[in-house]
């Protein structure tokens, strides 16, 4: 589904799945809706049949009449198998850590009936139904981060969704957090009852990584357009070099990426005087530092990134990443590996890096703007008075806040992928760790955020410590913008809280959204 196609649901009916749709039911709480076409009813029915045909025959289908993992040689009889199945969300449930978040957990939940309804794993549409009622009736089962070694897939994390649907663990509802079964009454939602096959195609697939990449990519689009505003208040506030930006630079090196981001800041850059007037004005260099005139190139990289990063984990939202699957025109079971999160990993690594520069190429500005032998005429740490005594402080201290933000989001780019370990008896010799490439990445956004905040204001205090940003229109309206949450810092005053509010602008508002 398109974007531009979105009505008053999400249609689950086997079809792609874009991953703005997935934001909107994450975010922003839009419907789902479980499709009742004879299309769609008859495929999820062929490979159900399949599954129960195969059981009948004492065909061995793993998980459902077999053990688990090391344990697949141990056949269970066929009366066993109808009732056996939830107790892997029993002794999987030793998740550990803080719950990952709601809107992270709302997005693996779609992304798992995605999966599903693939129509490849012999569930039931039941199954997609109780989740999509979990969804819309704004129930969020609290889900321990820590656990997940990303193949066979999300065990653990996704054991606690499959018990909530059953009425049993904590959910998050109504902004508490109470029993399942507490929260389903008074939802007027009935626990769910698996049918074979069903707990384990709850666990088994990568939709708990796949749910947290998807709010990670938003978040970096995000990211990187503040970046971008940051960069030319920066610029603007250095007296540097708009002729950086010429777009015959980027034609010369066509990073798609790089191009975009030079016209961006550019755009920004327009002034109602003459550029032969702002040249004048301009500080007497020819070149400005790196971390200004490589801003395209250092952004640009963060934006390619992005183009492939999303469409892999909108592939992976909308892939049977289950084990086993069915040959729905044969009905044949095939035992495979879809569970490996090996995408999710490199592009979670690739991002968490992507952003981590972005985050140093902000802080590197920052330092320019403080350090009065760089900063081209600003007072030292953007003090705008220091009421005759001298011991006013400024930006000093925002300084060092954002270098040591930096510094941890840097620290962080050591890809997850490459601690795969085996485990589980050796069954699992080769993981993915995509589960937590994709925690890390989320830590790298919030660290990101929290320095391009600071970047944001410490620009915005140098731009109006110049009195002249109103020749430059779009940064104007920007600098607006940043005043209607932050003040200008006259005399020092605690800054945490306008940290805060600034993350809030650039995670939840279009300020530094869309086209300049």
């Amino acid at each position: 589904m398109k974007a531009s196609d979105r009505k008053a649901a999400v249609v689950i009916d086997g079809s792609y799945v874009s991953l703005e749709a997935i934001l909107a039911v994450a975010k922003d709480g839009l419907p789902v809706s479980i499709s009742a076409s004879r299309a769609f009813v008859k495929r999820m029915g062929c490979t159900r049949k399949a599954l129960m045909d195969a059981m009948q025959k004492g065909v061995a289908v793993y998980g459902v009449n077999t053990g688990y993992g090391k344990s697949c040689g141990n056949r269970i009889s066929m009366k066993t198998a109808l009732k056996n199945g939830v107790n892997i969300f029993r002794f999987h449930g030793c998740g550990t850590g803080d719950p990952i978040g709601i809107e992270e957990t709302r997005a693996a939940m779609l992304a798992r009936i995605i999966c599903l309804a693939r129509g490849y794993s012999g569930v039931s549409i039941g199954l997609l139904q109780q989740m999509a009622d979990f969804l819309n009736a704004g129930i969020t089962p609290v889900v321990p981060a820590e656990g997940s070694v990303g193949a066979s897939g999300d065990l653990t994390p996704m054991s606690y969704i499959g018990a909530a649907l059953a009425g049993e663990r904590d959910v998050f509802y109504e902004d508490d957090i109470m029993p399942a079964a507490q929260a389903m009454k008074k939802a007027g939602i009935k626990p769910y009852h698996y049918l074979p096959k069903e707990p384990l195609s709850m666990v088994n697939g990568t939709t708990t990584m796949t749910g947290i990449a998807a709010l990670n990519v938003e978040r970096a689009y995000r990211l990187l357009d503040a970046a971008v505003y940051a960069t030319a208040l920066s610029v603007h506030a250095m007296k540097g070099n708009a002729h950086h930006y010429h777009p015959v630079i980027s034609e010369a090196k066509p990073f798609p990426g790089q191009t975009d981001v030079a016209k961006k800041i550019a755009q920004l850059l327009t002034a109602r005087v003459s550029a032969r007037k702002l040249e004048d004005d301009a500080f007497e260099t020819l070149q400005d530092p790196y971390s200004l005139r490589c801003a395209p190139q250092v952004l640009g990289v963060l934006s390619d990134a992005l183009s492939w990063i999303k469409k892999w984990v909108e592939i992976e939202a909308n892939s049977s990443n289950d084990n086993p699957i069915f040959d729905p025109a044969t009905g044949q079971v095939l035992m495979g590996g879809n569970f490996y999160g090996g995408h999710i990993a490199f592009a979670m690594d690739g991002l968490k890096a992507a952003l981590a520069s972005a985050a140093d190429m902000c802080d590197r500005q920052m330092m320019l703007l403080v350090n009065p032998n760089l900063n081209r005429g600003l007072p030292g740490d953007l003090v705008r008075s220091n009421g005759g005594d001298g011991l006013h402080h400024g930006f000093k201290a925002m300084s060092i806040s954002s270098s040591a933000l930096a510094a941890e989001a840097l620290k962080a780019t050591m890809p997850a992928a490459s601690f795969s370990r085996s485990t589980e008896s050796h069954n699992q010799d080769k993981v993915s760790m995509g589960t937590i490439a994709a925690r890390d990445c989320e830590r790298v956004c919030t660290l990101t955020e929290r320095v391009v905040a600071i970047h944001l204001l410490a620009a915005a205090q140098a731009c109006d410590i110049r009195e002249n940003i109103r020749v430059r229109p779009l940064l104007s309206r920007a600098l607006q913008n940043i005043r209607q949450v932050s003040d200008p810092v006259i005399e020092d005053r605690p800054l945490d809280e306008d940290i805060e509010r600034m993350c809030v602008v650039i995670r939840y508002t279009d300020f530094f959204r869309g086209k300049p």
